[in-house]
């Protein structure tokens, strides 16, 4: 690999006319299709490089497509030569699940060691920026969490749980990786949950059960991010040179209770005691959308501060935490009103 011997291990690659050239993993995601979408468009960008094991149906003319598994051993080594023959300048390192999985193994290898493949390449081959995709709810829900999570509150998500552990574990390397390598700009996006119209996670499944499942005795504030607002954030990292990490939210918190109701359904209160152990039966029996860790974010608070990325990013969201909610239950209602309709 010649490029990568000739580079200088400390050295940026620098953005060059007519534009950047932005490469994604997981570019085949919710997150990864729809923003190769926005970036087509985007004449400050020259060029897409989508990297996953299918190509996203949103590849226009920009966009080359390079078939990339990251659990494969030596991966790092392909995506270093890649980086280097597209003369790649931004990363988005989007290859992340957005709702657990019972092949919790291969997840571990996708995200965790996934992302020490990558950053092992961004050291092969530098990039002049790497923007990562993360979560709030990795702060951990808790009786002892302030009313809002700044970006320097410990990441404590439940460590019985494999789908946090890896993100948390993914951070770390990042954050690692940003500190040695200080030719490289390291933007970590902690995006809330996401809801909308046409986002697909354990959320929205969670919510579009008739009867949603709740901790008897709470009834704690929640927060959302819209699935535009998500994009537009990725977005401004990609045209933005400001390194850091960001509390990515929409504006605002609603009960639990009133999120149920606004989505059309009806709340069905359960004793924590028996929660966990019913939770833990159906997830085994892959009859629940998350893992009875997850039960935790259904009694306690988990709400991010959003102010950091206003003040430095200037993110400020299109919709707030109530208009994600309507927006994703207008768009159930019109589900199950088709249902009914084509059902004989």
């Amino acid at each position: 690999m010649t490029d990568a011997k000739d580079h200088d291990a400390h050295a940026v690659t620098k953005v060059t006319p007519p534009g950047r050239v932005v490469a994604l993993t997981g570019a085949d995601g919710f997150l990864g299709r729809n923003l190769i979408g926005l970036l087509e468009d985007d004449d400050r960008v020259s060029r897409i490089v989508a990297l996953d094991v299918e190509r996203p149906a949103t590849a226009g003319r920009k966009t080359r497509f390079y078939k990339v598994d990251l659990t494969q051993p030596r991966v790092d080594a392909r995506l270093a030569e890649i980086f280097a023959s597209e003369q790649v300048d931004t990363l988005l390192h989007m290859a992340f699940l957005s709702s657990p999985t019972h092949a919790s193994a291969w997840a571990h290898e996708l995200e965790s060691v996934g992302t020490l493949h990558v950053l092992n390449a961004c050291r092969e081959r530098p990039v002049h920026k790497f923007v990562l995709w993360s979560h709030t709810i990795l702060y951990g829900a808790s009786p002892r969490n302030p009313n809002f999570l700044p970006e320097t509150h410990p990441l404590r998500g439940h460590s019985e749980s494999r789908f946090l552990r890896d993100k948390i574990e993914a951070e770390q390397v990042v954050a690692s990786f940003a500190r040695t390598s200080p030719g490289t700009l390291v933007t970590v996006l902690r995006l809330a949950p996401i809801l909308g119209p046409t986002v697909k996670n354990y959320l929205t499944r969670y919510l579009g059960r008739s009867m949603v499942p709740t901790v008897m005795g709470f009834d704690p504030l929640m927060q959302f991010l819209h699935e535009v607002d998500a994009l537009a954030a990725f977005k401004l990292a990609v045209m933005r040179d400001i390194p850091g990490v960001f509390n990515i939210v929409g504006d605002g918190v609603l009960p639990l209770s009133t999120v149920i109701q606004l989505t059309g359904r009806i709340g069905l209160p359960i004793p924590h005691p028996v929660m966990y152990p019913i939770v833990s039966a159906l997830w085994t029996a892959q009859l629940s959308e998350a893992p009875p860790t997850f039960v935790d974010y259904a009694r306690w608070l988990c709400v991010a501060d959003g102010d950091k990325a206003l003040r430095e990013l200037k993110f400020r969201p299109a919709f707030t935490t109530r208009e994600a909610v309507l927006d994703y239950a207008h768009s159930q209602r019109m589900r199950d009103a088709h249902l009914l309709r084509t059902t004989p």
